[in-house]
């Protein structure tokens, strides 16, 4: 599934590509994507254009004139790309948005998981995907004290509070077991366990780790491609991740790997601590 690292690689490749199109029509191939009724997505999308685009979390927030907004969220498999309009529709396409220049915003999708919703803008944060969402990781207010605060009151395991998305958005499987790597957390921890000082290692890896994801493109371990038809590259420089086998570059020790709340979890076993 795409990351805060992937997803942002997505906004900053299309937003050059899309601002201040005007959509013309949309051909939906596969309705269940959609979470409003059809005939109104389809209807009030027709003119518009759009003006900006942004993430919240791992979501994709595609904001239009007249106070839209088009959420959306790639889920395991979802991809976009800008056509010409000789370019061929690619397999598996199930959203197109056609602008009136003849270019062609599709997106296509291989699990047919990915979701859709249009929203008045100045609802977006009280929507049921958003308003969920805990911190952002580049945002001023996540400081490991804030940090602290949130994971003391939290009693399941360091790796599945991460994984939530309530406490800090954007770090996915990839970047939690990273990131609790950087801090030398072993993922069982009990996130009420941790201290200030864990707290803190954990912000700044958040933010060192997903900068330098960004820097590199993401991570393609499976499918990912950004809206360019590039993979990503930070798969070249990950310390445990998928690195079962290989040796800890910190103490020489085999690098693990266990299922963890059914998600498979790389670590160290000797210089990430059980607390």
């Amino acid at each position: 599934m795409p990351e805060l690292p992937e997803v942002q690689t997505v906004v900053n490749n299309l937003t050059p590509l899309i601002i201040d199109h005007t959509i013309k029509n949309i051909d939906v191939y596969y309705p269940k994507m959609i979470q409003n009724d059809l005939d109104e997505f389809t209807n009030t999308l027709k003119g518009l254009k759009f003006t900006g685009i942004r993430r919240r979390g791992k979501y994709i927030l595609f904001d239009l004139n007249h106070g839209k907004t088009l959420i959306s969220h790639l889920r395991m498999e979802g991809k976009y790309s800008v056509l010409e309009s000789s370019d061929q529709i690619p397999k598996h396409t199930h959203v197109v948005f056609n602008f009136d220049n003849g270019q062609r915003l599709a997106y296509h999708d291989t699990r047919k998981f990915g979701r859709m919703h249009l929203v008045d803008t100045s609802k977006v944060d009280v929507t049921k995907e958003i308003k969920k969402l805990g911190l952002e990781p580049f945002d001023k207010s996540f400081t490991g004290d804030a940090l602290y605060q949130l994971l003391e009151k939290k009693k399941g395991k360091i790796k599945v509070v991460l994984l939530s998305q309530e406490v800090v958005v954007g770090l996915g499987n990839i970047y939690v077991d990273e990131v609790l790597y950087y801090a030398k957390i072993h993922p069982a921890s009990i996130a009420n366990h941790l201290t200030k000082e864990d707290a803190e290692l954990i912000c700044e890896g958040s933010k060192k780790i997903l900068k330098s994801a960004i820097k590199y493109g993401g991570t393609t371990i499976f499918s990912f491609k950004n809206a360019n038809g590039q993979i990503g590259h930070f798969q070249d420089h990950l310390k445990v991740h998928s690195q079962d086998g290989k040796t800890c570059e910190r103490d020489g020790n085999p690098i693990s790997k266990i299922k963890l709340d059914g998600r498979s979890t790389y670590f160290c076993s000797k210089c990430q601590i059980l607390k």
